[in-house]
């Protein structure tokens, strides 16, 4: 699977590894329901990071799509809001 970090880059990432960020997608989620800016905060440099360390860079010399698309570590509250479908940030 390959996922996007908006601003960042492409990574390359196993199947197994959508558990961990549906648990992490869900604490977004809620966050910004609840409007709490600090959980939003955590929640999504948690997401991030588990990508980065879970994945490895896909190679910048090749065209593919992606399978996910992140936003970026300085996306507010409202700009996340606009991305979610109605499974959150990542399906499933």
């Amino acid at each position: 699977m390959i996922v996007r970090i908006l601003g960042e880059g492409q990574y390359d990432l196993d199947d197994h590894a959508l558990d961990a960020l549906n648990g992490l997608d869900t604490q977004i989620e809620q966050a910004i329901e609840a409007g709490d800016e600090a959980m939003f905060r955590t929640a999504l440099s948690g997401l991030l990071a588990a990508v980065r360390s879970n994945g490895t860079h896909h190679d910048v010399d090749t065209l593919d799509e992606s399978d996910l698309i992140l936003p970026p570590p300085d996306a507010t509250i409202d700009e996340v809001r606009e991305l979610l479908g109605d499974d959150g940030l990542i399906p499933g």
